[in-house]
């Protein structure tokens, strides 16, 4: 660990912004002033930069064990601080399953050493394993995921008694994938009878908004009945925004609702050029749909904004509609994203960090980061919102090689990152070094 000052920093935290210089001592954010003199290890010039708290991204897939031709913790983690995400929280369906305490911990053991960013990693549940599930550890582990719809890999709990236990019985928060598996089916024989050959523009229509809405309605009413902290992923339909309740503080909310990237950006308009490069369960829906998440994100009625970073190899999603798996790679970029919204005028930067660092931190109780304060682990991104960046594939880090952006030019780039007081990244290069660290949390 070092000192390392920043200094002339135009610091964006908790709906505020301003100019500050800000000392880091031993991972720590030890002071933050208008002006100090002191002497540090490093000093950064951060005039016209913008610092930001790091991301924490609270959904990925980095495909470790099992899945590795894809992906892997030490590259996804390494793209994840090249654009400013300085946490992770990644999810079970890795092979073999996160299922058993044992191989949760297992994976823990790896992060330790290949990881250069924060981490935390869900326990999966199933139809049979409600006994594991409930030796989690709630200070030390994100949540509890359960597939109430499939998707890449086996997971899906379907088992009512068992949706029923898992909801009563588990005390910390729960995270969904919510979409019914009886619609997505019959949905998918009818295009099946009815076409010889399906095709990218039918995957809204197959994995359609009345399977999302289904599923989500359904895990809200559970919740709901149990009082159950419940976090639902990836909403990708206006008709579910009904769900959510934008009148509660975040801090008393029981039930939160996470975006994504994609769903964002994207709209059905346009598999026509990026084809299964943007195929993703939930699916991209129709614009209509994408510009209500938009509004929900900026209402309060959608608190987190994550990536659902989900590499396949190019070759995989290459393959015809069938048979290409759902997922991309989109954590190196995010924060670019979001910057583009910014320069279009649909988000403030203070939003912006609200939804993907503050109110992320808020929502899983995550201890002493998501914040600019004295005392807090420094995870800080220094950007430059006018400073172009174009995503190339000699620029990409992630494992799978591609990206649904590649070819397009960002309006900010990402200068320096910081995880836990250490710069990792800087002039567009990895710093290495094991940063990373196990993510706390402050629950009972």
């Amino acid at each position: 660990m070092s000192r390392i000052l920043i200094k002339n920093a135009n610091i964006v935290n908790e709906g505020q912004q301003h100019h500050s210089d800000l000392l880091i001592n031993n991972g720590i954010i030890e002071k933050i002033d208008g002006e100090i003199d002191t002497t540090a290890d490093r000093e950064i010039n951060a005039e016209g930069l913008h610092l930001l708290p790091g991301l924490i991204d609270d959904q990925v897939h980095f495909r470790e064990p099992g899945l590795t031709h894809k992906a892997d913790i030490w590259h996804e983690s390494r793209a994840a601080v090249a654009g400013g995400c300085t946490s992770f929280m990644e999810m079970p369906n890795t092979v073999p399953n996160t299922l058993t305490q044992e191989l949760l911990e297992e994976k823990y053991q790896t992060a330790a050493t290949q990881s250069l960013a924060n981490y935390s990693f869900y326990m999966g549940a199933a139809n049979d394993n409600i006994e594991e599930v409930l030796r989690t550890n709630p200070k030390n582990v994100c949540g509890v995921k359960v597939f109430m719809g499939s998707s890449t890999g086996n997971m899906l709990v379907d088992n009512q008694q068992t949706l029923e236990g898992i909801f009563s019985q588990v005390p910390m928060l729960i995270a969904t994938h919510c979409e019914d598996e009886t619609t997505i089916r019959n949905n998918l024989k009818k295009f099946e009878d009815q076409y010889e050959t399906l095709t990218i523009d039918m995957h809204p229509l197959i994995r359609s908004s009345e399977a999302c809405y289904i599923s989500s309605s359904e895990a809200v009413r559970l919740a709901k009945k149990y009082g159950t902290r419940l976090h639902i992923l990836h909403i990708s339909t206006a008709k579910e925004l009904e769900l959510f309740s934008n009148n509660i503080a975040l801090k008393d909310k029981k039930i939160t609702a996470e975006a994504c990237i994609h769903h964002l950006w994207f709209s059905d308009e346009d598999y026509a050029e990026k084809g299964n490069f943007i195929k993703w369960n939930p699916a991209v829906k129709t614009a209509a749909d994408r510009d209500a998440i938009f509004q929900a994100v900026l209402d309060g009625r959608i608190d987190v904004i994550a990536t659902d970073h989900a590499p396949h190899t190019f070759e995989e999603k290459s393959r015809p509609y069938a048979e290409a798996p759902s997922g991309g790679p989109l954590v190196q970029h995010a924060l670019q994203a979001l910057l583009d919204f910014h320069h279009d005028g649909k988000l403030t930067v203070e939003d912006l960090v609200q939804k993907t660092a503050h109110n992320t931190a808020i929502c899983f109780q995550v201890e002493k980061r998501g914040f600019i304060r004295e005392g807090y682990w420094a995870d800080l991104a220094l950007v430059d919102l006018n400073k172009a960046y174009t995503v190339e594939k000699s620029n990409i880090l992630s494992k799978c090689g591609w990206s649904p952006f590649e070819g397009h030019t960002f309006k900010s780039s990402i200068e320096y990152t910081i995880v836990s007081g250490n710069i990792v990244y800087e002039d567009n290069r990895i710093v290495e070094g094991l940063s990373g660290r196990r993510l706390l949390f402050n629950r009972n």
